[in-house]
């Protein structure tokens, strides 16, 4: 369970104060994945970054109570001047699992051959996604967070063996997914939110959300 009781968060942009959350309470329940739709630019990556504990609120508690991911596509923990090696080893390390399996689940799914044994400072982009997508599936968590505006990887046979893996994690798992269009939401879950104006309104349906979204957006 992911539950943020009393949250407030803000940045300040140099001419005003941008207000992400404004003491926001809601919860995410195993089984019961969420969609929350968002405008650019209103803090779906903030949000998400909270809930994985990557930022902290300037009010309130984030309470966590089960093995939630780091965003999808996320490269924090990951040091550019080590090898993808020494890399999935780390974060295996870090959260107690064998560095073996990590480091080989992960070579055998990037797929770069001997760019693996490489400093990730010397990948592509996309090479970078796919390292950063094998390690998350490397480790099995119970909450999924996934950003659309996290990097994606144009490589489709590594999209095709990713895909399938990750479908088969979320027929067990629950998925909090963060978009501003609601196509992307209706893949993932039936229940949903919109973030506005520093608050969460949640739906029982998607259809809800979009209702009040569109009407939002478009009105």
């Amino acid at each position: 369970m992911i539950e943020f009781i009393n949250v407030s968060k803000s940045f300040w942009t140099g001419k005003q104060r941008k207000v992400i959350l404004d003491r926001v309470s809601f919860r995410v329940e195993l089984g019961r994945s969420l969609g929350i739709l968002a405008p650019n630019g209103t803090g779906k990556t903030t949000l998400i970054n909270m809930m994985a504990g990557l930022e902290k609120p300037d009010e309130g508690q984030i309470l966590r109570t089960c093995r939630i991911s780091f965003p999808l596509g996320f490269m924090g923990g990951v040091v550019s001047r080590h090898t993808g090696t020494e890399n999935a080893r780390y974060i295996a390390r870090l959260y107690g699992l064998d560095p073996d399996y990590v480091e080989a689940f992960s070579r055998w799914l990037c797929n770069i051959d001997e760019y693996f044994d490489m400093p990730i400072g010397t990948y592509s982009q996309g090479m970078r996604a796919r390292f950063s997508f094998s390690l998350m599936l490397a480790l099995d968590f119970d909450i999924y967070l996934i950003d659309e505006g996290m990097p994606s990887t144009t490589d489709v046979e590594f999209n095709r063996k990713a895909g399938a893996i990750l479908r088969e994690r979320l027929e067990r798992a629950t998925v909090v997914v963060v978009s501003h269009q609601a196509a992307t939401l209706e893949k993932f879950c039936r229940q949903a939110a919109v973030l506005r104006d520093g608050q969460l309104y949640q739906f029982d349906t998607l259809e809800e959300a979009k209702r009040l979204y569109d009407y939002e957006t478009q009105g």
